[in-house]
């Protein structure tokens, strides 16, 4: 079979089992399949992220399927981070496919003990990246860190972790949508063997992978190219009709990400940029009333408190934006100034505005 072949058997094996968001998610999911298959070959691996806002989605599902189709699959769980270090850790011809289910409990509020596992996701995507964990009475170690992740979760991820994702959002099947009942023990046979057409199709192609540079859409660049390339070269070796699939997919999902929800920060930054329209300078009590009252807006109700003047200038520290003095009406007031946010906002806001 060839390339081609054997990554549209794999998208209609998963099809058969998985309800999927839209017709480029399947696409993806397969492209990431066959890239876990030659991660000697990239200089960095996207995670894939199934995501919902409910159970019942098919985020589990999508990592059961997964797991016949990727080389070592770990699928975890609640695992320990010693576990998962010492897998993870070997590297090599035995480096694990990381399927980790129910990723919320990770990152949830009370999930402190999990700061080594965060890391290692963080770190991870890099090759010859490491993560450092202590070893006892004192010692500390490095650990190798670099393997294909897809998790599956409700909510959102951390930022962090989000912005070396691929996310793709699962919804509940709606009453027209079918799919096949999945049973471990009566399609097991066909998963591994297409397993094994994926192994020996990336063990032909690997010489060239290694120092292959796929040419990739216009605007995607830095994190996004990133994220895309291994997937966009493992199509262009594939040939027929998976380059062009795989370059649409892209941009959707690159287009997707930026629409969507942004951090606090960017939307502080997007929200005062509304505020200030033309004014060159306005008092804190001013902007903080005018935030409060933006409809959809998150700056009322902050962990139960409105924003105030400390936590706006906290959260405006990082992009160099401090609070100033003028005078207004003869009143000396606490305030910001136009010029001051115009920097942040030509570097932040250019995506997302």
């Amino acid at each position: 079979m060839s390339g081609a072949e054997i990554l549209d058997a794999v998208q209609a094996f998963l099809g058969r089992f998985v309800a999927y968001p839209s017709p480029e998610a399947p696409v993806a999911h397969t492209l990431w399949i066959a890239h876990a298959h030659l991660m000697d070959s990239w200089e960095s691996t996207p995670r894939l992220a199934f995501l919902s806002p409910e159970p019942g989605s098919g985020k589990t599902r999508a990592l059961e399927i997964s797991a016949l189709l990727v080389p070592n699959p770990v699928e975890a769980v609640n695992v320990t981070p010693s576990y998962l270090f010492r897998r993870v850790g070997a590297g090599g011809e035995t480096r694990p496919t990381i399927l980790f289910d129910e990723i919320d409990t990770v990152f949830g509020p009370r999930a402190r003990e999990n700061e080594e596992i965060r890391g290692m996701l963080n770190a991870g995507h890099r090759r010859g990246a490491s993560a450092g964990r202590c070893a006892g009475r004192g010692r500390t170690e490095e650990i190798q860190a670099y393997c294909a992740v897809a998790v599956a979760g409700l909510g959102k991820l951390p930022d962090t972790l989000l912005a070396r994702s691929i996310v793709i959002p699962m919804r509940r099947r709606a009453p027209g949508e079918r799919v096949e009942p999945y049973r471990r023990r009566l399609h097991h046979t066909k998963g591994h063997a297409l397993r094994a057409l994926l192994a020996e199709w990336a063990l032909s192609i690997r010489p060239q992978m290694n120092s292959f540079m796929p040419e990739l859409p216009p605007g995607i660049a830095d994190r996004d190219a990133d994220l895309w390339e291994s997937l966009i070269a493992v199509a262009d070796a594939a040939g027929g009709p998976w380059p062009a699939r795989a370059r649409v997919t892209a941009v959707t999902a690159v287009t997707a990400s930026r629409r969507d929800s942004p951090s606090l920060g960017i939307r502080l930054l997007h929200d005062l940029r509304a505020i200030f329209g033309e004014q060159d300078q306005l008092p804190t009590g001013t902007i903080l009333a005018s935030l409060h009252a933006l409809e959809e807006s998150p700056w009322g109700d902050l962990r139960g408190k409105p924003l105030d003047a400390i936590g706006l200038a906290r959260r405006l520290r990082p992009y160099e934006i401090r609070p100033t003095t003028f005078r207004e009406l003869g009143v000396t007031i606490k305030g910001y100034r136009r010029g001051d946010m115009t920097d942040a906002w030509s570097r932040y806001l250019a995506v997302v505005s």
